[in-house]
């Protein structure tokens, strides 16, 4: 993998994290590194199940894709906060 990709899949998990944090209703108690880790999981697994689904490519905004991403992401946040909430 070249830098750029590593760029841009960083830029990609911190817009897709962000998007699925704000998803979660309530305040989260994780921080901003979990959100960016958990948008980049997101962001790749989601890929991976949207061209599984045949849906990953398609002309214009994948927003089908998108919208895979960010309910993955909102799953993993309510998931990592559910947990930190338990830890407490």
């Amino acid at each position: 993998m070249e830098i750029s990709g590593i760029i841009s899949a960083v830029v990609i998990g911190v817009v897709i994290g962000v998007l699925g944090r704000l998803v979660v209703p309530g305040r989260q108690r994780i921080g901003v590194l979990w959100t960016i880790a958990v948008g980049i999981v997101a962001a790749l697994i989601g890929s991976v199940l949207a061209n599984a689904l045949d849906v990953g490519d398609t002309d214009g905004v994948d927003w089908i894709e998108w919208l895979i991403q960010i309910g993955l992401a909102a799953l993993g946040v309510a998931a990592l906060d559910r947990s930190k909430a338990r830890r407490r």
